[in-house]
């Protein structure tokens, strides 16, 4: 992976306090426009940031209303404070609330929250309004997961790319290649040279359109999935078309009825367990290692709250395996518990068999540096 790609990743742990910063926010409205959000992008001064944000409080002294006045103001301020602890704008740089998030009003609870994003926001923005922005953290945190997706027959080719789950068709190309005959003889050796000439043009150019649209976007391509009815797609894989880099990224080949737009959906359907295989192989690797540990050397792993608190805390702790499904509180002690000592933390999904089993049994496990009896 390029250093360029490793910039725009980040692992399910960064993730999921992501989405957890993202849920406590949301859950703060204000009476008018008296919340405020600053995005302040990698690179930008942040003195430039704090005398806007004085300038903004200077004009909120025209805002009509007393109480929504007040609360900017002092929203503002609370803010300034805050981001004057920074020596300077942070590597990914950094994104800030500030607002009254009482629950009665008339009454004053000023707070202020600031991230730092796991990944480098180039967004600069500063809004009041009666929420925090929190879309483009909200973007941030979706899993934008990149296949490629080839259908192709002797007939036509697509080449689509699969974000997420939305699928963004980028090509679609007819063949040349003519239809079968009957005619004997040498006549029908002839026409059986020319179908192969055309076919081999034909793979040739669907080779080019997936260089064109899938090499730009390698370093952040997880993988590539061709299918189509019949042998088609066999021929073009074992021939020698496919851009190496690209071959080396195919995971997957699905016999189809269709092609076109509906074949791209008949791709997607028939791969869903790939796709979904490919999105948690880590953590399924981790936790095969877990319980098959588990199995052979059961005094080199640990789990339950109370065993693996007890491992963690005598530093035993090689990798600490949290559930998903744990509150965000216990899963921010365990891991102030585990940082100190080196322990790494990952954050197990439930969308695999073995992340279900994790949940099941308290959703705390460890595998051990040494054996623990």
């Amino acid at each position: 992976m390029s250093d360029k790609s490793k910039e725009i990743q980040m692992n399910a742990k960064q993730r999921h306090k992501l989405k957890s910063f993202i849920k406590e926010l949301e859950n703060f409205k204000g009476r008018h426009t008296e919340l405020v959000s600053v995005y302040v992008p990698s690179g930008y001064d942040m003195n430039k940031i704090i005398s806007h944000l004085s300038d903004e409080q200077g004009t909120a002294t025209n805002i009509k209303s007393k109480h929504t006045k007040d609360n900017v103001i002092a929203a503002l301020e609370k803010m300034i404070q805050h981001l004057r602890l920074y020596d300077r704008t942070p590597p990914h740089g950094v994104v800030v609330f500030a607002g009254n998030v009482s629950e009665r009003e008339g009454q004053q609870d000023y707070q202020v929250w600031s991230l730092e994003p796991p990944v480098a926001m180039n967004q600069r923005l500063y809004r009041c309004d009666k929420a925090f922005v929190l879309d483009p953290l909200r973007d941030l945190a979706e899993d934008k997961n990149l296949y490629g997706l080839v259908v192709m027959d002797k007939r036509e080719g697509n080449v689509a790319l699969l974000k997420g789950k939305v699928i963004i068709p980028l090509t679609n190309t007819t063949s040349a290649v003519p239809g079968k005959t009957r005619a004997g003889g040498q006549s029908a050796q002839r026409y059986e040279r020319i179908r192969e000439g055309a076919a081999v043009e034909f793979y040739k150019r669907i080779a080019d359109y997936m260089n064109t649209n899938f090499l730009d976007v390698l370093s952040d391509l997880k993988g590539i999935i061709i299918g189509g009815p019949g042998h088609t797609k066999n021929e073009f894989v074992d021939g020698d078309y496919i851009n190496d880099q690209l071959k080396r990224k195919i995971i997957g080949l699905q016999d189809l009825s269709y092609t076109g737009d509906f074949g791209l959906q008949e791709l997607l359907e028939k791969s869903s367990d790939l796709l979904s295989e490919e999105d948690v192989i880590e953590e399924k690797k981790l936790m095969g290692d877990f319980f098959e540990k588990l199995s052979k050397h059961e005094n080199m792993v640990s789990y339950g709250k109370d065993q693996v608190k007890r491992v963690t805390e005598m530093g035993a702790v090689e990798k600490l395996l949290l559930s998903e499904s744990l509150a965000d509180s216990l899963i921010e002690e365990f891991e102030g518990l585990a940082e100190p000592l080196g322990s790494k933390t990952f954050i197990i999904s439930v969308d695999t068999r073995e992340g279900v089993q994790l949940r099941d049994m308290g959703g705390v496990a460890a595998i051990l540096r040494y054996p623990v009896e």
